[in-house]
């Protein structure tokens, strides 16, 4: 018979804390956190509740083993500082979202979505964040398991469709033309569902989402009748894809997660970081070509303290251009200014002459401006983002000037495989072992 697990700690004489268990109803066991000072062991406040108490050196794997142990329906917190400070808090907290426990305390309450099941394979890639490239890593995925499998992806866009969107990205091509109608039409066409197609050549489902929780969650979603439109259709695999730091709350069968190397290391390693770290079979970490040795060290050393499990893999983005570049002179278009010069390298190595380029596809203003100064250009490269479709494309296709839309891909910089170890995850999935 389950029940609430309290935190307990020895900064409180056990009548105290036998007072306040005594206020709560259906406690079942709990877990001393540490401190002395007003007990003599924990065997004294053990006798004194008449509960099973969880302890040891490590409070994190002592109330992981309590929770697999007992069928805890609240984890409440009776302890305080100097025990627990908020960094604990929110290490326990991360714990409790991981088990779909209800976290609550004196003046907080984290309640987790409950995570549902899908009846297909399923594949979440899930993110630390907003502009870590999850969509360009979404894309590699796709395309590298086409080798065994028929994906269907399932976004969650802030700017998706009301009702669930199908785009048969294997089935048609998706040209700057359809794209440009469909802007015209009032509709999103640089969402992520179709940034999937174009760039995987996969059957994407776009949906909408509305804010944002702190674990992850989203507030509105209409994720739901996506993932059963992407159950009803005769693919194999499922692929959730998050949007910034929110990702659907279905229990996938695997995990990547992707991060930026210059993301705050707090962000990661603190909050509810450790909640999607744990989630991890997978942690692609992408711009790592724009920090130091050091600083990779030190984010490879704190996914390895959280799940040592997870296979790392540090990554750069190298433009894949969809269409043909080589003696062209290009007008270049992206959303990121340190990403700029060297995507331009980049092209310039495949033949193209870039005579003129733009960082600001986020800021539509800035973005007209740059546009008016582009001379001399016959072709656009430009990421499918932002404002991509509804300046950039209408802007090219009315001066008659032909649009490359620009892919991100995922390269190594450690020497490792991200390939096989994709390759590998999805097998594992599909064998039923992920």
């Amino acid at each position: 018979m389950g029940g609430r697990l309290v935190l307990i700690d020895g900064e409180h004489y056990p009548d105290v804390v036998a007072w306040a268990v005594g206020k709560l109803e259906d406690v079942c066991c709990a877990l001393f956190l540490g401190g002395s000072e007003k007990i003599g062991s924990v065997r004294d406040i053990e006798e004194k509740l008449d509960l099973k108490v969880y302890h040891g050196s490590d409070y994190v794997s002592s109330l992981e083993r309590a929770l697999r142990e007992e069928d805890v329906t609240e984890v409440v917190d009776l302890s305080d500082e100097p025990v627990l400070n908020y960094e604990d808090r929110f290490a326990i907290a991360s714990i409790c979202m991981l088990h779909g426990v209800p976290y609550r305390g004196a003046d907080f309450y984290f309640r987790p979505k409950p995570l549902k099941t899908l009846k297909k394979p399923s594949l979440a890639i899930i993110g630390t964040g907003k502009r870590v490239g999850k969509t360009a890593v979404s894309g590699f995925i796709a395309r590298t398991l086409k080798e065994i499998a028929k994906p269907v992806i399932v976004t969650m866009g802030r700017g998706g469709p009301e009702r669930p969107e199908i785009v048969e990205g294997d089935r048609f091509e998706i040209t700057p033309e359809f794209l440009l109608k469909l802007a015209e039409e009032g509709r999103h066409a640089a969402s992520d569902h179709f940034e999937d197609a174009l760039t995987a050549r996969v059957t994407t489902v776009g949906c909408r989402r509305c804010g944002g929780g702190m674990a992850g969650f989203s507030f509105f979603d209409v994720i739901d009748d996506g993932v059963r439109i992407a159950e009803s259709l005769p693919n194999d695999l499922v692929i959730l894809e998050g949007s910034g730091a929110t990702f659907p709350a279905y229990r996938a069968d695997g995990y990547v997660l992707v991060t930026g190397a210059r993301q705050k290391l707090d962000f990661i390693k603190g909050y509810f970081g450790p909640f999607r770290v744990r989630l991890a079979d997978l942690v692609v970490v992408t711009m790592a070509d724009s920090v130091g040795e050091d600083r990779l060290r030190a984010l490879e050393e704190v996914v390895e303290s959280i799940n040592p499990e997870a296979e790392v893999h540090l990554t750069a983005f190298r433009p894949r251009p969809l269409g043909e570049v080589s003696g062209k002179r290009l007008g270049l278009v992206m959303t990121s200014r340190d990403a700029l010069p060297k995507a331009g390298k980049w092209l310039e190595g495949m033949g193209a002459e870039v005579v003129a380029s733009s960082p600001n596809l986020s800021r539509r203003d800035a973005l007209m401006r740059d546009l008016r100064s582009f001379e001399g250009v016959d072709a656009v490269a430009v990421e499918l983002k932002a404002a991509a479709v509804d300046v950039v494309t209408r802007w090219a296709l009315e001066r008659g000037l032909e649009v490359i839309y620009l892919d991100n891909e995922p390269v190594n910089v450690d020497g490792k495989d991200l390939k096989t170890a994709v390759l590998k995850l999805g097998r594992s999935i599909l064998e039923g072992g992920g």
